[in-house]
Order: C-alpha cells, then sequence, then structure tokens
C-alpha cells in the first residue's frame, strides 16, 4: 500500500478481480460440459479510439483466461445506424454468444441508446439497457452495469458500512453514475447525485460518507474537499504528463487525502479490474442460465 495512504483500507480491485476470475474459470467446465459449447462474449468497437480498443482487448483477454471466448467486431466509424442494429440483432440471435458488449463511446452519429436498447435483456452483460436498468431499479433480476456493480462487490467484500450513509456520486451517465447512485440507494444509502450543473460542489462532497467520484476529468475532485473519514471510491483513470513522466491518475487528487480517507480505491488496481471481473462473471451467469444452473444471476445492488 501506498506510504500516504497508511491509515485507510485500500480497496483492491485487483485481488478481489482475480479471486472473482478464478472462480469463474472453475465453473466454465460446467456450462461447456451442459449446453455442448464455450461461452462467448461478443464485443462491437465503433471507430479508432486508442483507448476503447485496449479497453476490448482486455475484455477479450480476460475472457480467455477463464476457459470462455470472445469474438471481436470492429466496424468502420462510418457505420449507419441501420447496419449497426442488424449487427446487433445477429448476434442476439446467436445460440453461442452470451454476452453483447457495445463498448461505449459510439460516434455522435449513431444512435447509441437505441443500439444499447436493442441488446437482448439475457445478454445484456454490462447492464447497459432501459429494461434492465428499470429492474435494477425496482431491485428485480438483472444484469447491473458493469461499472457500479464491481464498486458495489468491492464495497461488500470490504465490510464498508453503507446503510444509513450519506453517499455522493459525482456523475450521472447512464452507465455509471446513474445505475450507482441507484445501487447504493438500494443499499439504504441517502444518496446526492452531482453533475456538470450542481451549485457548491465542494460543500456536498465535504458532506460525505462515501464518495464515488465518475466524472472522467484527471484529479476533478480536490482533497481538501473530503472530510475526515470518508470511504473514496475513484472510478477515474487518465495518464497525464508530468514533465517527464507519465502519471497514471484518477479523478480525485491523492495529495492532502493523508490520515482524511478511511478507505480508498488505488488508481490502478481499484475499480477498473473490477469492471472487467463483473462484465466476465455476468457473461458466465447467463450461459449458466441457459444450462440451467441454479443460482447463478448475482444481485445488481
Amino acid at each position: 500500500m501506498n506510504e500516504m495512504f497508511a491509515t485507510a483500507v485500500e480497496l483492491n480491485g485487483k485481488a478481489l478481480s482475480d479471486s472473482i476470475m478464478s472462480d469463474v474459470t472453475s465453473r466454465v467446465e460446467a456450462v461447456v460440459a451442459k449446453l455442448g459449447i464455450v461461452p462467448k462474449l461478443a464485443t462491437i468497437l465503433v471507430g479508432e479510439d486508442p483507448a476503447s480498443a485496449t479497453y476490448v482487448k482486455m475484455k477479450g483477454n480476460a475472457c480467455k483466461r477463464v476457459g470462455m471466448e470472445s469474438v471481436a467486431i470492429k466496424l468502420s466509424p462510418l457505420i449507419e445506424n441501420q447496419e449497426l442494429f442488424d449487427i446487433i440483432q445477429q448476434l442476439n440471435n446467436r445460440n453461442d454468444i452470451f454476452g453483447i458488449l457495445l463498448q461505449h463511446p459510439i460516434p455522435s452519429s449513431l444512435d447509441e441508446r437505441r443500439a444499447f436498447d436493442l441488446i437482448s435483456i439475457d445478454k445484456d452483460v454490462d447492464g447497459v439497457t432501459a429494461h434492465g436498468f428499470g429492474n435494477m431499479a425496482m431491485q428485480s433480476e438483472a444484469f447491473g452495469s458493469a461499472t457500479p456493480l464491481g464498486i458495489m462487490k468491492l464495497l461488500k467484500h470490504y465490510e464498508i458500512p453503507i446503510e444509513g450513509k450519506h453517499a455522493v456520486v459525482i456523475g450521472r451517465s447512464s452507465i455509471l453514475g446513474k445505475p450507482m447512485s441507484l445501487m447504493l440507494l438500494n443499499a439504504n444509502a441517502t444518496v446526492t447525485t452531482c453533475h456538470s450543473r450542481t451549485v457548491n460542489l465542494p460543500e456536498l462532497v465535504s458532506q460525505a460518507d462515501i464518495v464515488v467520484a465518475a466524472v472522467g476529468r484527471p484529479e476533478f475532485v480536490k482533497s481538501d474537499w473530503i472530510k475526515p473519514g470518508t470511504v473514496v471510491v475513484d472510478a477515474g483513470y487518465h495518464k497525464v504528463d508530468v514533465g517527464n513522466e507519465v502519471l497514471q491518475v484518477g479523478d480525485v487528487e491523492t495529495r492532502g487525502l493523508e490520515g482524511k480517507a478511511s478507505a480508498l480505491t488505488p488508481v490502478p488496481g481499484g475499480v477498473g479490474p473490477m469492471t472487467i471481473a463483473t462484465l466476465i462473471l455476468q457473461t458466465l451467469e447467463s450461459a449458466e442460465r441457459k444450462a440451467n444452473i441454479s443460482g447463478t444471476i448475482s444481485p445488481s445492488h
């Protein structure tokens, strides 16, 4: 653990994700024996964004690690909506595909929300459909959005109290901020959701027992906003050039957090690995459900 956080609990997503992936590996064989096919995760990448390409490659490698397979579909940024929609429908109809991931973001010329909602809810292992979101919000069976559900698994593993706590979520995206707020609400936290139009953001953050930063801006959340004893979950990841050095930072400024945070996620090695592990786990659970192997859907709250 970094010495500056010696008094804080490090929420080690890498270690927990390794444990989840090991469990998935032990369960894949039973699915293959029952169905006679290896479960596959389909990934759709539209365009040339280097970060998105890296994420898709990481998800493909994760499938290999657990004995599953990935089907990588790379599309031109000039693709038309209907062609993208047709590809998603084809994947919905394939018996060997148990999860479909449309890598976000896609070009603005495309209808991302409609594309997401065309994904079969049974294969919505990234928790991006409106149907799945609604089920999750109403605490019905659903695949949760991978990043916030990964965060919830991390908090549970480290026995971080949530019930009755004031959680401040900074960000309101449909695949991170909004589902994060609802999962925390379903866990009986009192939740404040902040965004770009929020007034007095530092004051609101300073009232939080749990802060989830999902802003997408390096070190946007300042350490002096954080009150002593706060649990800090940093869902950001950025590479920042500082002189001749490239630093890996999150959405929260770490300088000045010494002795303040009671628990926090490292960057890297915190939230990121949990996102991938949750996605792979939910793909397995989709296959297990098809194979009628009971007790396979993790709660998304």
